[in-house]
């Protein structure tokens, strides 16, 4: 039996830091886990998921806040009690003694023991449960080390089922093994928060298989949280730009709607321009912002545009560059959706550039987007050709371009033209996986 979780979260996390002298590598996280859910910690090496993972396993010191198992100061639990709390699936574990499988999944019931208690029978039927769980009954009598490393790692979570602990804590068990040892070791991973109502926290390097099997993400960087909430909605191009410096395409899958990324290239470019620039806000639309979009990817620019129509030209370059865009329907006017993610985009923008697009009524709203960020960002208006020959809204989109180089645009020729202007103006830009809002 499982040890009955008490009211309330069964991890949480409050305010906890860790620090090794100098070095905060975790920051304040905030974080409470719920009975039953998978939760998977996401971020580049170094951000923190194993620190966080051993903290609340005790096996690191804590500068500073506070972990609650099962409603229990973690701090106040001595080893045992914290062993039938929370069982441990580490990266890798090589086994010293050839011992049988059958005796080497029991190690999981000394939590329940005095030094010298043996086995009981009913240690015997939970560990001989727990291989049938991972579909090792076959190898009970086999030494450890005559198995594959997949069916070495299902080992080691049998053991740690055998613990029959409420909380499961895994550290990136999916480092060494093949995709059908990944997809088997994560299938069994989320029947067991789902069907017996474990509650996983696993650290995960591949996004895909986090979107995937897990309830929920979040994302670590440098020892902040900087995204917290369901995969499809943490998941996105921005954040893996920001965090792990990579441009990135995110799809769905059409049979489940789950996201998933295919990673495109470093956020890098030639002559050394470094990945920390932007992301700069293309305004365009009829194939205007193409060359501009082009020319600040080979720049090192990060980007993003809107809003264009879909199948517009301008929308079919940031898609093959990976650039977030807002994206409506052809020919229609603006509608809110788009307008609000157009809206997201420029607030993420450390700079905005209006490319030269033929303005009429149905993306008016495109241009006048712009105008509360006069003076709050450097703003380009590419002004060839000029406004005057490509505003069809009665002289609308002239007013508002003036106003906009009133307000302190600046009007540039060409592509060469913003280069040197955003060398110049901005955005300076910030490093890969700086903190930024979470998601909620």
């Amino acid at each position: 039996m499982r040890p009955s979780t008490a009211a309330g979260p069964a991890l949480r996390l409050t305010g906890l830091r860790v620090a090794y002298g100098d070095r905060v590598a975790l920051a304040g996280i905030d974080l409470d886990v719920p009975t039953g859910q998978f939760l998977a910690l996401a971020g580049p090496n170094g951000s923190g998921k194993t620190t966080l993972l051993r903290s609340v396993l005790g096996l690191t010191e804590p500068s500073g806040g506070a972990i609650e198992l099962l409603g229990a100061p973690a701090g106040r639990l001595r080893v045992a009690e914290r062993a039938r709390r929370i069982a441990w699936v580490p990266q890798e574990e090589s086994p010293r003694d050839d011992v049988r499988l059958a005796d080497y999944v029991l190690y999981g019931r000394f939590a329940y023991h005095g030094a010298l208690d043996a086995e009981t029978a009913e240690d015997r039927a939970i560990a001989a449960r727990a291989l049938a769980e991972v579909g090792l009954s076959d190898r009970a009598g086999d030494g450890i080390l005559s198995l594959s490393g997949g069916e070495r790692q299902r080992a080691v979570l049998a053991r740690a089922l055998a613990q029959t602990a409420p909380i499961l804590l895994l550290d990136e068990p999916t480092a060494h093994l093949d995709i059908a040892h990944q997809l088997d070791l994560f299938g069994r991973v989320r029947r067991l928060a789902r069907d017996g109502g474990v509650t996983i926290v696993a650290a995960v390097h591949d996004l895909n298989l986090a979107a995937r099997f897990a309830d929920r993400i979040v994302v670590l960087s440098h020892g902040r949280q900087v995204a917290d909430g369901a995969p499809d909605r943490v998941l996105t191009a921005e954040l893996l730009a920001r965090v792990w410096g990579i441009v990135a395409d995110l799809r769905r899958d059409p049979r489940t709607g789950i996201p998933y990324l295919i990673p495109q290239t470093l956020l890098s470019a030639p002559g050394g321009v470094p990945p920390t620039l932007g992301p700069v806000h293309v305004v365009g639309g009829g194939g205007s912002a193409s060359p501009v979009l082009v020319r600040l990817a080979d720049e090192g620019y990060r980007l993003s545009a809107g809003v264009l129509p879909l199948l517009d030209s301008d929308a079919e370059t940031a898609q093959a560059l990976a650039v977030p865009a807002a994206i409506e329907a052809p020919f229609a006017p603006i509608g809110s959706a788009a307008a609000k993610r157009n809206l997201e985009l420029l607030e993420a923008a450390r700079a905005i550039v209006v490319a030269p697009f033929p303005v009429g009524p149905s993306n008016l709203e495109n241009l006048a987007s712009v105008l509360p960020f006069v003076g709050r960002r450097p703003v380009a208006l590419l002004d060839a050709p000029p406004i005057a020959a490509r505003d069809f809204t009665g002289g609308r989109a002239t007013e508002i371009y003036e106003r906009l180089a009133a307000g302190g645009a600046e009007r540039l020729a060409d592509a060469d033209a913003l280069v040197a202007w955003l060398k110049v103006r901005g955005p300076p830009g910030s490093a890969p996986g700086a903190p930024a809002p979470a998601a909620t």
